[in-house]
């Protein structure tokens, strides 16, 4: 049986990425952990901007990233995971969503993330910020990265 595709939040990527972000063991070990159960990962177009953003606007952790550096981690990332497209039905999806859950402001962006994991049949989410993605409990599971849950996915 094939284990079940699961979307990697920003917030998982990034300090797996950063040798000196204080999350970065439990994510590498927690990411790690997936890639040798084979489980594949899913990122959206989304998800690589948010990253690009976080790296280059300002130190994470005391370290600062060139575009260039960036750019090479990313696309280590886009190698080793299947990118999401944000389709119209994953625009739909997320008018739902809004709806359902009278989703306002910034809280748009956590919602295009579960309405692109929806249109391709996604349900399970990575992150380390897990009340962002409370509202959709009926929707996906979200299987929270943190020091606790790092050897276990």
């Amino acid at each position: 049986m094939a284990a079940e595709p699961i979307f990697l939040d920003t917030s998982v990527i990034v300090p797996a990425s950063v040798e000196v972000h204080p999350s970065h063991a439990a994510a590498t070990a927690y990411v790690q952990s997936l890639v040798a159960d084979a489980v594949p990962l899913c990122l959206s177009p989304q998800v690589c901007r948010e990253f690009m953003v976080v790296l280059t606007r300002q130190p994470v952790s005391g370290r600062s990233f060139t575009v260039d550096e960036a750019l090479n981690v990313l696309e280590r990332w886009r190698s080793g995971c299947a990118l999401l497209e944000e389709t119209d039905a994953a625009f739909v999806e997320w008018l739902r969503l809004v709806r359902k859950h009278q989703v306002q402001g910034k809280q748009a962006h956590d919602c295009n993330i579960v309405a692109v994991m929806l249109a391709h049949g996604i349900r399970r989410l990575a992150t380390r910020n897990e009340s962002d993605f409370a509202r959709y409990a009926d929707e996906i599971r979200v299987e929270t990265v943190s020091a606790r849950t790092a050897g276990a996915p």
